[in-house]
């Protein structure tokens, strides 16, 4: 069964509806320049109030160890995912403390270059859009990720993921799992929860 990833949640009510219908891990950006981050304090008001069996994503870009270490303490994070330029050897320093997913956004057949150095728990694959690091709502070409797929790590398949293409993407992909955030917004802070529901209603009915 394909896992779902809700990301981009900014409140307590969005994390509990996602939870609810039956999302599989919540992603909370700390990203600085995104149009979702959430604030430490909100961040750990989300993590309290969503059942343990949710896995908790920290998204992060380039950020400072020492801020990710704090971060992942105070919110009990399960997932950190590295979203910008961070290097293997950086991943590697947060190994043993949560699992690791490692984004990547793809362009171009040059973008698969890089992605094998790293040795981490999971791949995500977002859309490149330049100046964005994610959550633009573009897709990109997933013949890339069947490529990717040969590199041997679980795949986190991103990029414009909504009810309407999601279920077409996992036939082509096959991927670990789907992470989605503008897709199922009515705002880029708020979630839609028809929208949500769909989404993963149409996942789970998969054969």
């Amino acid at each position: 069964m394909v896992k779902v990833k809700i990301c981009g949640i900014t409140n307590t009510g969005d994390a509990i509806w996602a939870a609810n219908l039956g999302a599989d891990y919540l992603g909370l950006v700390f990203a600085r320049d995104s149009k979702r981050k959430v604030g430490l304090a909100r961040a750990k008001e989300i993590a309290d109030a969503v059942p343990p069996y949710i896995k908790k994503v920290g998204l992060f870009v380039d950020e400072e160890p020492g801020i990710v270490n704090k971060v992942l303490a105070l919110c009990r994070l399960d997932v950190l995912q590295f979203h910008g330029q961070e290097s293997p050897g950086y991943c590697n320093e947060f190994k043993g403390k949560a699992e690791i997913i490692k984004g990547f956004r793809m362009k171009d057949e040059e973008s698969l270059n890089q992605i094998s150095r790293y040795d981490v728990d999971f791949y995500l694959l977002d859309a490149f859009v330049e100046g964005e690091t994610g959550g633009t709502g573009q897709t990109f070409n997933w013949d890339l990720a069947l490529k990717v797929k040969e590199f041997g790590r679980p795949l986190f398949l991103a990029g414009g993921l909504n009810p309407g293409n999601v279920v077409q993407a996992v036939k082509k992909v096959q991927p670990y799992a789907v992470d989605v955030a503008s897709g199922v917004e009515s705002s880029p802070r708020k979630k839609n929860v028809e929208s949500m529901k769909e989404f993963i209603d149409k996942i789970r009915k998969m054969r």
